[in-house]
């Protein structure tokens, strides 16, 4: 009999944890839309803007963006961990990605606060 010894940060479990949380965020999300779209046949740009000046709304959609972006995280650092072999070229790949979504969320937050 052979004892494995594990060792490292367990980082498999928590990213596989954090795609299907935010693939659940998600979905929750677009079922609230295509629900609340599906209740409001005759949409018009004052009734999207009185969903979105609710902060509930804001803030579900602020959670649905970060969750998006959390995801994409994830599945960019898998495929460039799969799939680029030298460290110099990952560590660019990693710091223009994370500089994009940082970029992205303060984007979003002006987007739905409008600061």
């Amino acid at each position: 009999m052979v004892d494995r010894i594990v060792t490292g940060a367990h980082y498999g479990l928590r990213d596989w944890l954090m795609q299907r949380v935010t693939a659940v965020v998600m979905a929750l999300y677009a079922l609230a839309m295509a629900g609340w779209l599906l209740l409001h046949p005759g949409l018009n740009y004052d009734i999207w803007t009185g969903l979105f000046a609710s902060s509930v709304v804001r803030t579900f959609s602020l959670l649905f963006l970060l969750a998006v972006y959390c995801h994409a995280w994830v599945g960019v650092r898998d495929i460039v961990m799969d799939y680029i072999k030298s460290a110099g070229a990952r560590l660019v790949i990693y710091v223009v990605v994370i500089l994009a979504l940082l970029l992205y969320v303060i984007w979003s937050v002006q987007i739905l606060w409008g600061f």
